[in-house]
């Protein structure tokens, strides 16, 4: 395998697109604002959906952009505007373990991708394995109706729990 087979277009939108969600992901936990780690994290979900959207998953893709930026994110938006706390930097966060955190992420990395390797191997997945959009709306609306209908309550729950305590007055 060459170089230049690498250099197909799909491999490298695949590398920026990863490369720009690292970079979002590692300024989501080492920002101090946390607007601007809403954001960032934003980004981390709009390169998943992107990610999506290049492997052909267009359901999938869109449905991430709906509902984790759509809705997940306004949310989080409106969680921290109706608290009543000081938005910006914040001097006294704790930032004295910083090594501790570094090696457990390493750690979690370091066994997350042993667990893939070591339970997929060489395997490759057949080409009649795409799903249609159809099918997963079929089994979203059917078998997977309870569960679904779940979260978008617990999601409307938590809004209308941030109202409330963001009016007590």
């Amino acid at each position: 395998m060459s170089v230049f087979s690498l250099l197909v277009a799909q491999n490298v939108v695949f590398w920026v697109i990863a490369a720009l969600m690292v970079f979002a992901a590692l300024r989501l936990v080492t920002t101090r604002n946390v607007v601007h780690a809403a954001l960032y994290l934003v980004g981390v979900l709009g390169g998943v959906a992107a990610l999506f959207l290049l492997m052909g998953a267009e359901f999938v893709g869109i449905t991430q952009i709906l509902i984790y930026i759509g809705a997940v994110i306004i949310l989080f938006l409106f969680g921290i505007m109706l608290t009543r706390t000081r938005i910006g930097d914040e001097e006294k966060t704790d930032h004295r373990n910083r090594l501790g955190a570094i090696l457990a992420g390493l750690a979690v990395a370091g066994v997350t991708i042993y667990t893939v390797i070591a339970g997929f191997g060489d395997a490759e997945l057949g080409a009649d394995t795409r799903t249609t959009t159809a099918e997963v709306s079929d089994s979203i609306f059917s078998q997977y109706i309870i569960p679904f209908e779940a979260v978008s309550v617990l999601l409307l729950a938590a809004l209308i729990g941030a109202i409330v305590v963001a009016r007590r007055e």
